[in-house]
C-alpha cells in the first residue's frame, strides 16, 4: 500500500497547472486533498475533475498572502480529513521583470508576499498540524530552476525563489528528528500560466506608473520555452516519485545539470582563493561547530 493512503495534503495554487498536477498524482495515491487557490473557477473545475476520479477532495479559497485565510484552511482540513500529513507550498506569481531600474516597491512586494511569505505561512501554520499527530509528514515548497542560479532582469521572481531553497535546506534540519521530511521542487521550463500571473495581481500591488514593470517585459523567446516546456503532468508524477525516495532536491529537468556544477565549481574556486588569503589564515581550519 501506498506510503500515502488515507494521509491528507494541503495544496496551495491548487486549482490549475504543477498544484493540480501534484494533487492528480497524489490523489492516485488515496492521499485526501485539499485543494487551495485564490481563483474560485479554476478551483471549482479542479475539484469537480478530482471528484470525477473518485479523489477524496475539498476545496477552500486561499490567498497565501494572508497568514489569517491559511488558519482557516487548517480549520476546515481538520473539521472534514481530521489531520494534515503534506503541506505543498506551491502558488507563485511570475512577478515584475525588467531592468533594475523600473522594478517598482509594489511589484517586488507582490513577489515577496506570495513567492515567499505564502510559503513561510503555509509552514508556520501546517507544520504544528503536521506535529501534532506525531505520524510524520511532509512539507513540499515548489521554488524553481531558477532559485538555484541568478536570472537576469527576472530579480524578484529569482530572489524569492532562492530563498525557497533556503528556506527548504533549513527547515530539512529543524523537522528531520520529527519525522517530517521537507523538499523543494525546482522545475524549469513547465506548460503552465506562471507569465500570466498578473491576472490575480491584488490591487494593493498594482503600479499607476505605465512605464513600470509588469508581464508584458517577458521576452518572447522566454514565453516560447514554457510553451516548449515539459508537460505539466509529468511534474505530479515526478514528485511522487522523488519523495517515495526521499529525494530533497525534486529536479525535473536533469539537462540543467552542467548549470548547477559550474555554479558549484565557481563557488569552490572562490573558496579555495579566499583559503590563500593571508586575511583568513586563522579561520582556514578552524572547527565548523555550526554545522
Amino acid at each position: 500500500m501506498s506510503q500515502f493512503a488515507g494521509k491528507t495534503a494541503v495544496i496551495s495554487g491548487g486549482g490549475e497547472g504543477i498544484g493540480l498536477s501534484i494533487a492528480r498524482a497524489l490523489g492516485v495515491q488515496k492521499m485526501n486533498i485539499v485543494l487551495a487557490d485564490i481563483d474560485p473557477k479554476n478551483l471549482q473545475n479542479a475539484t469537480a475533475e478530482l471528484e470525477s476520479k473518485g479523489i477524496s477532495v475539498m476545496s477552500v479559497a486561499l490567498d497565501v498572502a494572508d497568514e489569517a485565510q491559511w488558519q482557516a484552511v487548517a480549520c476546515q482540513a481538520i473539521a472534514r480529513f481530521g489531520k494534515v500529513h503534506m503541506v505543498v507550498n506551491n502558488a507563485g506569481v511570475g512577478g515584475d521583470s525588467g531592468p533594475i531600474e523600473i522594478q517598482e516597491k509594489k511589484g517586488w512586494q507582490w513577489a515577496l508576499d506570495v513567492n515567499l511569505m505564502g510559503v513561510v505561512y503555509g509552514a508556520k501554520v501546517m507544520v504544528p498540524l503536521i506535529k501534532q499527530h506525531g505520524e510524520g509528514g511532509w512539507v513540499v515548497n515548489v521554488a524553481s530552476m531558477a532559485g538555484m542560479g541568478g536570472v537576469p532582469f527576472s530579480g524578484a521572481y529569482t530572489a524569492t525563489k532562492a530563498a525557497v531553497v533556503a528556506l527548504t535546506e533549513s527547515w530539512a534540519g529543524e523537522l528531520h528528528s520529527k519525522g517530517i521530511r521537507v523538499s523543494v521542487l525546482c522545475p524549469a521550463f513547465v506548460q503552465t500560466r506562471i507569465f500570466d500571473s498578473e491576472r490575480n495581481r491584488p490591487s494593493q500591488y498594482q503600479s499607476d506608473n505605465v512605464n513600470s514593470a509588469r508581464k508584458g517585459s517577458f521576452s518572447s523567446k522566454t514565453k516560447q520555452m514554457v510553451d516548449n516546456g515539459i508537460e505539466v503532468s509529468i511534474v505530479g508524477k515526478r514528485v511522487v516519485e522523488a519523495l517515495n525516495d526521499g529525494e530533497m532536491y525534486i529536479f525535473t529537468h536533469p539537462n540543467y545539470r552542467p548549470v548547477l556544477q559550474q555554479r558549484a565549481e565557481a563557488i569552490d574556486q572562490a573558496l579555495q582563493k579566499a583559503a590563500k588569503s593571508p586575511l583568513l589564515q586563522h579561520v582556514v581550519n578552524q572547527k565548523l561547530d555550526m554545522l
